[in-house]
């Protein structure tokens, strides 16, 4: 009954001769950066992807701000509508389903609802919150109103939190204020903005851990907290486990510094250079 195949409008093969080949698909490893959008490269989404990719992942992005700035610094923040921010988030979770997701400038309690409901609707393995408040150049980035939703609904969906010192002081006292200080928040504390040596603190339900580095002497360091959660969240979405991420995103962000130093970009604080050839540090052993 079964002996023959049409195929096309002529062909006919014997059914016995056709072979059933299984192809594996490959997957990339997705990360999807939810931030503002910095038009110089150094910071925002575009240092994001810039990170994502050096790193051997797929780089999504969804824009929650539009900001005026070069490396000099900022001069205009302006947030994008909370609905069409939902809706960035939403299309790609729906249909890409990254494995991690970094969080960078939230301006607006509407911006930070919209991307609570996104990701309690599509629930991802890892969430990075980089916590945006004021830029280094002094401009404010997020309203006293916003950190409060942010404190009490974002944080409880992440997986780690990165702010400077500065900013961890603000999150602990609003946590403290709202009655949500939760023991098993992973946190760490970067102190690169510091001089002497630079120290971060990471701060797990397993205890504390102090990882020191290597000072890079540069005025290309415009986006570094930016490309350091990045990098975490790279590393996250590989397969790494939080510590082992976080140290080999603090070697990427050393290296990157590093790479730039001879660059010449604009009459401020320049860019990075994120692109150095970074492959070997994905078999790094610790």
């Amino acid at each position: 009954m079964f002996d023959s195949v049409l195929l096309g409008s002529e062909q006919r093969f014997p059914f016995s001769s056709i072979c059933i080949i299984f192809v594996v698909m490959k997957r990339y490893y997705v990360c999807f950066s939810i931030a503002g959008s910095d038009p110089s490269g150094g910071a925002g989404i575009q240092a994001d992807l810039k990170t994502f990719s050096a790193l051997g992942c797929y780089g999504a992005s969804a824009i929650t701000a539009l900001t005026v700035q070069n490396t000099k610094g900022v001069v205009q923040s302006v947030p994008v509508d909370a609905n069409l921010v939902y809706e960035q988030i939403t299309a790609v979770l729906s249909d890409m389903s990254p494995t991690a997701v970094k969080i960078g400038m939230t301006p607006t309690v509407e911006i930070i609802e919209a991307i609570v409901t996104a990701l309690n609707t599509f629930p991802v393995s890892h969430v990075v919150l980089d916590p945006v408040m004021v830029s280094s150049s002094g401009c404010r980035l997020m309203d006293s109103e916003a950190l409060k939703v942010l404190c009490t609904k974002l944080l409880p969906l992440c997986s780690l939190v990165t702010p400077n010192i500065v900013e961890a002081v603000v999150l602990k006292e609003c946590l403290e204020k709202e009655k949500r200080v939760d023991p098993s928040l992973c946190m760490l504390v970067t102190g690169g903005d510091r001089s002497g040596v630079p120290c971060d603190v990471l701060s797990t339900p397993a205890g504390r851990v102090v990882l020191n580095g290597h000072r890079v002497h540069t005025i290309n360091d415009h986006g570094t907290g930016c490309t350091l959660s990045s990098a975490i969240t790279a590393f996250l979405a590989r397969g790494f486990p939080l510590e082992a991420s976080v140290c080999q995103a603090k070697k990427f962000v050393e290296k990157a510094l590093k790479a730039g130093l001879e660059q010449r970009l604009g009459g401020g604080r320049g860019g990075m250079n994120h692109f150095f050839a970074p492959e070997p540090l994905l078999i790094e052993e610790f």
